[in-house]
């Protein structure tokens, strides 16, 4: 650990490894964190289930990543993961905590340290009313549009997600063909695509997880009877065919039909020099620069007219801005940021000053 590193204990949800194969977007932010972190100097302890996969000292909750997710098991595996991970935290001396668990953030009252919680998901409903129940607690949002959703929690920060932006595949010269990447869920907007694809002239390339029964059942009985040689389902996609269908695919449809907190496969996209067509929902006008990474749309015809103008951007330029906005680098240093506020204070009460983190600059006041 370096002369101005922190000992930092970060606590992964239970159901994919860190990084993950394929999907699990939370996991590959994790990854390139503690990434981040390592680099720059800090002792990270990976409190997760499942293999030895990062720098980070790993202790685990489950000897493998456990089935569930998504099923009537979902909660008693977030439980007993959280109290394994609470017996765990008490072995391990450390300046901070960065949950990313759903139930473990529940227990930071009873933590020495401060415990810092990404909110990774849409907050409303129960989980919103879980959110303002917390405790000695700082929260970050990943996006601006997440935290006015909800601007009455214990909001600390917004720091958006970051990845590896040189370790992406580049290519200058695009194939003559659309992706949809995601899950099979109507909120992702898969029918979307396949409908914008089609105006558009192109062929659509669709992979998606589809490994729940919710997601299974929505591929067979509303997917399936769209699908032909124009618009072709792939299945999952590892991490290795993921960047390669990005790297390779003229755009990314991003039809979304619901506000998404962030979605990271838009800089997915553009780090590989692919712009975004994208629903104007959630983060997707502070992810996307209209115009220069892609298109914010209104509709799904403003989208099929967008795809006639992406000849007029720069696979160099969109690669160029994600890096400046969206590197792991920016990430890091913004949470380090909000670390070093939190340990200062010694906690992460309400009673205390709140860190006010800039989205756009990283500052910190």
């Amino acid at each position: 650990m370096g002369a101005d590193g922190m000992r930092i204990a970060m606590v992964a949800p239970p159901w994919f490894e860190v990084p993950p194969d394929g999907y699990g977007g939370i996991e590959q932010m994790v990854a390139t964190l503690i990434h981040g972190l390592e680099a720059s100097g800090d002792d990270v302890t990976l409190i997760a289930a499942g293999e030895d996969r990062t720098d980070a000292e790993l202790r685990r909750t489950f000897r493998s990543t456990p089935d569930g997710l998504g099923g009537p098991d979902s909660l008693p595996i977030e439980l007993v993961h959280a109290q394994r991970a609470a017996a765990l935290l008490k072995d391990v001396d450390v300046d901070v905590v960065h949950d990313h668990s759903v139930v473990g953030p529940l227990l930071a009252p009873y933590r020495p340290v401060p415990t810092v919680v990404t909110v990774h998901g849409p907050v409303e409903g129960w989980m919103r009313r879980l959110y303002a129940s917390l405790r000695a607690v700082g929260l970050v949002a990943i996006s601006d549009a997440q935290r006015r959703s909800a601007p009455d929690l214990p909001w600390v920060a917004t720091v958006y997600n970051g990845i590896d932006v040189a370790a992406a595949p580049f290519r200058a010269e695009k194939d003559d063909w659309f992706l949809f990447l995601g899950r099979m869920d109507p909120t992702k907007g898969v029918v979307e695509a396949i409908e914008i694809a089609r105006a558009a002239g192109r062929r659509l390339l669709i992979a998606a997880k589809a490994s729940d029964d919710d997601e299974q059942r929505y591929l067979e009985e509303v997917v399936e009877p769209l699908l032909d040689e124009d618009a072709v389902y792939l299945g999952d996609a590892d991490a290795n065919r993921k960047q390669e269908l990005l790297a390779e695919a003229r755009a990314l449809l991003f039809p979304i039909r619901w506000e998404e907190p962030f979605g990271l496969v838009m800089i997915e996209a553009m780090a590989c020099g692919t712009p975004v067509v994208a629903m104007r929902r959630g983060s997707v006008p502070e992810v996307v620069d209209h115009g220069v990474t892609g298109f914010v749309c209104d509709s799904v015809q403003e989208m099929v007219d967008a795809c006639a103008e992406l000849r007029n951007l720069d696979p160099e330029d969109i690669r160029r801005r994600c890096a400046e906005r969206f590197d792991g680098s920016v990430m890091t240093r913004r949470y380090r940021d909000v670390y070093r506020s939190l340990a200062r204070r010694g906690d992460g009460g309400e009673e205390a000053d709140r860190v006010q983190a800039s989205s756009t600059t990283g500052r910190t006041t």
